[in-house]
């Protein structure tokens, strides 16, 4: 994993990112460990969100 959860990093350090947010990705059958990233149609949704949000 990039951010291992059992760290707490993420969590930590995304509050020093202004208007930051940050995604866990629970494991599945459709995850790939650190990988995950690479596959885009688990974040899909999130970006369309972010798109959106922009566009204002």
């Amino acid at each position: 994993m990039i951010n291992p959860p059992e760290l707490g990093i993420l969590e930590r350090e995304i509050k020093r990112v202004p208007n930051g947010r940050a995604i866990v990705l629970p494991l599945s059958e459709k995850t790939r460990g650190h990988g995950s990233h690479t596959v885009a149609a688990l974040w899909k949704d999130q970006l369309e969100q972010l798109l959106q949000k922009s566009q204002l």
